[in-house]
């Protein structure tokens, strides 16, 4: 399995960014998925999950403004990111995490990331 982000990019605060993670290899239901990301001279944190259910878990942090979703092929999953703040900057990463009858803390298989800048 073998995930890419794109979407990434510069935006004013109130803006609106979609991330996509495309995924390489089929995982089917066999994982979890999430949005996490790392901020300069911040620990990575965990934005979102989904679970094989499609039932979303998101940080308190995002206060209704992202939405997670799954593309109807599976073979991507996206971000959409509203309402964005200073504080949102930071490298996104995609991540997947191997279902054991419940998703890990720690995921699996991560993408390589992609950077969103929030000017205000």
């Amino acid at each position: 399995v073998k995930l890419t982000e794109s979407g990434g990019g510069s935006v004013q605060t109130g803006g609106s960014l979609r991330l996509s993670c495309g995924v390489s290899g089929y995982i089917g239901r066999r994982y979890c998925m999430a949005w996490f990301r790392q901020a300069p001279g911040k620990e990575r944190e965990e934005v979102v999950r989904m679970d094989i259910y499609d039932k979303t878990r998101y940080a308190d942090f995002v206060a209704g403004r992202f939405t997670f979703s799954r593309a109807s092929a599976e073979n991507a999953f996206y971000l959409q990111m509203n309402d964005l703040k200073p504080e949102d900057t930071a490298i996104y990463y995609c991540a997947a995490l191997e279902y054991l009858g419940y998703c890990p803390s720690t995921p699996d298989v991560w993408g390589q990331g992609t950077q969103v800048t929030v000017s205000s």
